[in-house]
């Protein structure tokens, strides 16, 4: 790994000098565009639409535009200029229990390497971190942006993990659940029925990116081939699902009879049996001749 950025986390008057280096990485497969009819590479020229030239990067200032139209345009001497003294600070600004910082503000994970001969300092500082449980609230400037950020402990590791200011969360507003009726008694205990049937400890190894893996296969399949083509392959037919759940109890019978994990619980069972009497009751009440004229309009 390389390292992205250097500077150091000021823990009141204590200073430790880190390294910081991106956490995560994709395993996305890279394509790049191509002209369909010769199979040519598609290249992108950033030209001037008032003089019609190609513009080297170096020769390429940013611009804002306000709502009301008012442009203004400024050079990396005018970036420079502004107050971010502490581009190479991370100040610890306050510790806070881990589980008040809402998952949806977490953005981008950072390891933090000691850029010390002597890390006594940084060992001091993830040690305590994990003796109290919380996570330490920071902030700092990286690529001209002030973020601010979670210090915590990852695998002995001191981690940085920067989060969304609160106005870049968008406020959730959906009219379609204005009015819906609570969940009856006996949804909520087949519900929560199958959820225990599915819980398990949390293993992420377990899981993969079959789409990747796929492509992938699809790829060295036309590699092998030598037409530099894909081969046309057999769809397999969807499963057939139900195309509306009217009965969520039986639903959610049959949900948790089609994972064979465990056997329900009886007051599952008992909600499971008074949802299919009632069922059988509303069929009861009409008459042979209202259930063929139903029939007859279905059919019709």
């Amino acid at each position: 790994m390389r390292s992205i950025w250097k500077g150091s986390i000021a823990f009141g008057l204590v200073n430790v000098p880190v390294k910081v280096y991106t956490a995560t990485e994709d395993h996305d497969i890279r394509f790049h565009q191509v002209h369909a009819k010769d199979g040519g590479r598609i290249k992108y020229d950033r030209v001037c639409t008032v003089c019609g030239q190609s513009v080297q990067f170096a020769d390429i200032d940013k611009a804002y535009e306000s709502p009301e139209g008012d442009r203004v345009v400024l050079t990396d001497e005018d970036f420079a200029k502004l107050p971010v003294a502490e581009k190479h600070e991370i100040p610890v600004l306050q510790f806070v229990p881990a589980e008040q910082i809402d998952p949806i503000l977490f953005d981008r994970s950072y390891y933090l390497e000691p850029d010390s001969t002597t890390p006594k300092a940084y060992v001091l500082l993830a040690k305590t971190l994990e003796q109290v449980d919380q996570v330490a609230v920071v902030h700092f400037t990286l690529r001209q942006k002030t973020r601010l950020a979670a210090l915590r402990v990852h695998d002995n590791v001191l981690m940085l993990q920067t989060l969304l200011w609160p106005d870049e969360v968008r406020t959730v507003d959906f009219p379609a659940l204005d009015g819906v009726a609570e969940p009856r008694p006996q949804e909520i205990t087949m519900a929560r029925t199958l959820v225990d049937s599915m819980s398990d400890e949390f293993d992420p190894s377990q899981y993969t990116d079959e789409y990747q893996i796929e492509l992938k296969k699809v790829l060295d399949e036309a590699i092998a081939s030598g037409s530099g083509t894909v081969t046309t392959r057999e769809e397999v037919a969807p499963a057939e699902t139900d195309a509306e759940v009217v009965d969520l109890v039986a639903a959610l019978q049959r949900s948790l009879e089609a994972s064979g994990r465990r056997t329900p619980a009886p007051a599952a069972k008992q909600a499971a049996k008074k949802s299919a009497a009632k069922t059988a009751r509303k069929t009861a009440g009409k008459s042979p001749e209202k259930a063929v004229r139903k029939s007859t309009r279905k059919g019709a």
